[in-house]
């Protein structure tokens, strides 16, 4: 069961790529770095930060 992310403790994380802002995506479940152009998912409600787990955006 998905329960939702706490959007205060989203707005706090940034890539760990670039450090620029991440915007939530709660369709997808995701942390999107338009910088470093990668999805983040969050998993059970836990971000996970992990480049290698992250997807490669268009």
């Amino acid at each position: 069961m998905n329960e939702p992310a706490d959007r205060r403790m989203l707005e706090a994380l940034v890539c760990p790529v670039t450090n620029a802002v991440l915007t939530y995506d709660a369709e997808k479940q995701e942390l999107i770095s338009k910088a470093a152009h990668l999805a983040f998912p969050i998993r059970d409600g836990i971000p996970i930060m992990l480049v290698s787990e992250a997807r490669q955006l268009d």
